[in-house]
């Protein structure tokens, strides 16, 4: 892991030359996160939100049996007119659970429904729209193919088969296709252990009587949040006191037990910021700044066998930095693979502020005009303390690095919030 010296320019400043940019934040977290190890085999329906630690293949070819995509009548293709139409005899009925047993002669067709396994000797259905039944005579006529409205054995998957590879997180739609294989058990990575706590004398929880210069801790409440959505075994170890040997002891507590630890406050430049030093004494560290608003002050290093993720105070920089590292780290950690947030360009409908020198995520609205075209607008004031522009926004609107302020009517690039807080 390569490591940052130290260096306390502001995070006021908006350019700053011992800042790595986003994309070179990037580059340090793809290169040093790996998944952790361990895992484990749990029933298939306990897998929901779960990361797949072996490949799975097919078990069964899918579909297990040419079968009927419509309903209608299965024929042999021989049967299918010229010129005119033909007249076939209807001599039985295929259902998707009791199909017909027969074979099916020249001349003769089947009833069948959606999913019912195709008849010996038919190899194409006609739908009930396109054909005339008269008892048990049917009459059909021009304009079908041989084969069509007919779903081929293996046509989804075939056995051995790889149905889903190592790393992927299993949702609603994976967890039907593993149940449809007829697997009882899958192999998953371990939950990631994750601790997470405040650092400030300021802070206090929720239900308490707050003092002179205090405030209620929002950070651990958010972080609560999306760590139990992303599926970690998550650990609140609270408010830590801002003094050296409270944090060190919390440090080294965390570090006993968990994967990852997660702090927010202690890491921009001040008197009372103590993280910096213990974990040099600690462990090491790769980055502590990045060039980005809000969220500079992100640390970035290892204590011991854990990560460490130094969120910076500020409300809005905590929600910033989760979206845009934490959470994609943590996900690698899982043994997902590491990739980067959804994102598309859209109009502005207003003129966005900006000086060059950082990366920006601006709280944004994305919405349809009149004519149904994707544009966004600004929350307003955009300061890293006010939460409530989070709370307004559906997307951060990101503007780059060299950027300054961009006019309205020009395409920018948006990060909408579904799905950004958690899994």
């Amino acid at each position: 892991m390569a490591v940052t010296p130290a260096y306390d320019p502001s995070c006021q400043d908006d350019s700053d030359p011992t800042s790595l940019t986003v994309e070179q934040a990037w580059e340090r977290l793809q290169s040093d996160v790996e998944p952790i190890r361990g895992r484990e085999k749990v029933n298939v329906r306990h897998a929901l939100g779960r990361v797949l630690a072996d490949d799975v293949p097919s078990t069964v070819d899918v579909p297990a049996h040419d079968n009927s995509a419509m309903d209608g009548y299965a024929l042999p293709s021989e049967d299918l007119p010229a010129e005119g139409s033909r007249v076939l005899s209807v001599v039985g009925t295929a259902l998707a659970g009791k199909p017909f047993e027969g074979m099916v002669k020249p001349g003769e067709c089947v009833r069948i429904m959606t999913g019912a396994p195709m008849p010996r000797g038919t190899d194409t259905v006609i739908i009930q729209e396109q054909a005339e039944r008269d008892g048990d005579l049917l009459r059909i006529g021009l304009g079908h193919q041989p084969g069509q409205n007919v779903r081929a054995a293996g046509e989804d998957l075939k056995a051995g088969q790889v149905v889903f590879r190592a790393g992927t997180r299993i949702g609603a739609a994976e967890l039907g296709m593993l149940g449809s294989l007829g697997l009882v058990e899958v192999a998953v990575m371990r939950r990631l252990r994750v601790a997470f706590f405040s650092t400030g004398d300021e802070l206090q929880t929720a239900g308490t009587t707050l003092q002179a210069g205090q405030i209620y801790d929002s950070n651990r409440y958010t972080l609560y949040a999306v760590l139990n959505r992303l599926g970690v075994e998550a650990t609140d170890m609270g408010v830590v006191p801002d003094d050296p040997e409270s944090i060190e002891t919390a440090f080294r507590d965390a570090a006993s037990f968990a994967d990852a630890i997660i702090t927010s406050g202690g890491v921009s430049v001040g008197e009372a910021d103590f993280v910096k030093d213990i974990l040099r004494r600690l462990g090491e560290v790769n980055f502590w700044k990045i060039a980005m608003r809000p969220g500079r002050p992100l640390a970035f290093g290892r204590i011991r066998n854990a990560w460490f993720f130094g969120m910076p105070g500020n409300p809005v920089s905590v929600v910033a930095t989760w979206y845009q590292f934490v959470q994609p780290a943590l996900r690698r950690l899982m043994g997902q693979e590491l990739s980067k947030p959804l994102s598309f360009r859209v109009r502005t409908l207003e003129r966005l502020r900006k000086r060059p020198g950082r990366t920006e995520f601006q709280r944004g609205i994305l919405e349809r005009n009149e004519d149904g075209e994707l544009v966004v607008r600004s929350t307003g004031a955009q300061g890293s303390g006010i939460l409530r522009s989070v709370n307004e926004a559906n997307c951060f609107i990101v503007i780059p690095h060299d950027s300054a302020a961009v006019p309205a009517g020009e395409y920018v690039e948006v990060q909408p919030f579904e799905g950004v807080m958690g899994a």
